[in-house]
Order: C-alpha cells, then structure tokens, then sequence
C-alpha cells in the first residue's frame, strides 16, 4: 500500500510512500543520458533524458519504483492488485511491458501533453522481467509543474484519468476513489460555527472543521486524508521549508509497524518516503528507521555517462548529540 501527491510552491515537488512488509533492496538510482536503454519490443535508446528516482537494480537493469528526468516529469507506480490487467503483445501499438513503463515516459517525454501522445500508441504488456520478476500489479500516477494523470490498465482497457487533485494511493480504481472523494468537500481547516437561538456556542476543542475526516490505514481513507492535508498545508517557498512541509503531508499516511498485519507476524510499514525537486532534479529521502532526510543531486552528476549511478538508502537511525 502505497501514497503519492503532488506539491507546487515556487518549485514542483513530488513524491511517495512505499508501504510494504519488506524491501526488495531499493537504492537511489540515476540513469544518465547515455545509458544504453533496451526495452522489450526490441527499441534500443542510447541517448534520452536522464532520469533520478528510487530503483532495484538487477542485472544493471533500473526497475523504477518512482523518479523524474531532468524535464521534470515525474512517475509513480502504485500498488494496485486484482485491478490491474496486461496484454499479450499487439502488432499496431508499442508493446512496452510493466516494468519498463516508467523508463519508456520519462527517457522520452519533458511533459504531460508529450506522455500522452506516447500513452496514446502504448499497449502495457504482461511480458515478465524474468522467471523470478513477474510483472507488478500497478497504476501510475504522471505529474509535471501543470498537471497530472492517472493511468490504469485494466480488462476494459487503459484508462487515461486527469488528476486534479494530485493524489493517488492504492485500490479501487481512480475514478471511484474521486466519487468517494466527494463526500468529504466539506471537511475545513476553519472551526465551525454553532448557533442556536441566535447565541455563538463555543466550541471544546480546535480542529473541529476535519470532523469525519477518515483516519483509517485503507487506500481509500488515506487518498481522501492526503487530499485533505495537502490541499490546505502552507509552506514557505524556500527549499527547506517546502521539503519539510511535503514530507509533513505524507507522514499523514505513513504507516505505522505491527498496525497492519498482512500475514501472521508479518506487518506492513512505510520503509521509506521520497520528496523529488523535480525542477531542480533533487531526490530526497527517509527511511522508517531513520528520520533523517537524505538528499542527492542530480546535476552534480557526469550525465554523460553510459552506467547506472546508484546509492545505497541509509537505514540506520542517526541521532544529533545536542550536549
């Protein structure tokens, strides 16, 4: 289970949690421009945008759980099990697999109005990674500084949504979560005000406007708790207090260790949170067990180069010794 949102002051931010009951030894992976990219239909690309995001690794190959390229388009993958439908590879589409999907938009695209002309000729195929990488059961969520999509495979289709809100987590499918999302327009920041017989009733407590806001750990509940956090959060437009602002906003979702148990002893938790300048080609990071933020450039890298540039996600927790 997973949370991505969008965030705009003076620079685009962009970001997610990924919720799960294990790491699949994730590092934050950088694809420079001359990276020779191989995709399965048999496409070779051998200079393209560079791209900075948290990826596996395997067989020097970047499986993209989120990123950006230096355009500052940005892609997501989510959880989205039983939903989620691939084909068997067609002769008049781009046959693109799963896994690939996210290096196929942001190697080729600087925006949302040129992933939808590649999204309009794209059929996401069911072609695995390898015998022991089948494909992932994901939606996406799409962003640049303007606007973003939503975009599900499914047995009716590929469905393209526009993404007012900036917000995606996990089941049901994006259209349903924004009819719930409507019931809940409403909720306020403000205190509400009481009146009875003309006289104000004060009220026993602040916050009492996000009565009824849900505080569940469902897909459902978090979708509607993020819209609501990061619809009415301030920041300043310096970039430490936009970063510390955006990583508020998504600490409304994390999940807590041993909340939610997906088998017996094994429970899921948010193992880590990314925050991406996607204007200034800036990823950021927090693990669960450290709650410092850790930051790599982008362009302070060769992108010249023709190898994958990774780094390790720090895990431990670093405290600061005050006195």
């Amino acid at each position: 289970m997973c949370t991505a949102i969008t965030f705009k002051t003076k620079d685009f931010y962009f970001g997610r949690t990924l919720d799960y009951e294990f790491s699949f030894g994730e590092e934050v992976t950088i694809t420079p421009r001359n990276y020779e990219i191989k995709f399965s239909n048999n496409t070779i690309l051998k200079n393209h945008y560079s791209i900075i995001g948290m990826a596996h690794i395997c067989n020097n190959y970047p499986l993209y759980y989120d990123a950006i390229n230096e355009q500052g388009l940005a892609i997501a993958g989510l959880n989205f099990t039983r939903n989620a439908v691939y084909n068997d590879e067609v002769n008049d589409k781009d046959n693109v697999s799963q896994y690939e999907f996210i290096l196929w938009i942001l190697s080729q695209c600087k925006n949302i109005d040129e992933a939808k002309v590649l999204l309009s000729k794209i059929n996401i195929t069911n072609k695995p990674f390898s015998d022991k990488i089948p494909p992932a059961s994901l939606h996406w969520i799409v962003s640049d500084k303007d606007s973003a999509i939503t975009i599900e495979s499914t047995k009716e289709g590929l469905n393209i949504y526009d993404n007012e809100v900036g917000v995606l987590t996990n089941n049901p499918p994006f259209n349903i979560q924004m009819e719930n999302l409507r019931k809940y327009n409403k909720l306020s920041p403000k205190s509400p005000e009481y009146i009875e017989d003309n006289k104000d009733y004060s009220s026993y407590s602040r916050g009492l406007g996000a009565v009824g806001l849900p505080g569940d750990l469902s897909s459902k509940s978090r979708f509607v708790r993020a819209y609501f956090v990061k619809k009415n959060s301030k920041a300043g437009e310096q970039e430490e207090e936009s970063v510390n602002q955006f990583f508020h906003i998504l600490n409304s979702v994390e999940q807590q260790y041993g909340c939610c148990e997906v088998e017996k002893n094994k429970y899921e938790k948010t193992i880590y949170t990314s925050c991406c300048n996607a204007t200034q080609g800036i990823y950021y990071y927090s693990t669960y067990e450290n709650h410092q933020i850790s930051k790599i450039e982008m362009f302070k890298e060769d992108l010249s180069k023709n190898e994958l540039i990774s780094y390790p996600i720090i895990r431990k927790e670093k405290f600061f010794l005050q006195n």
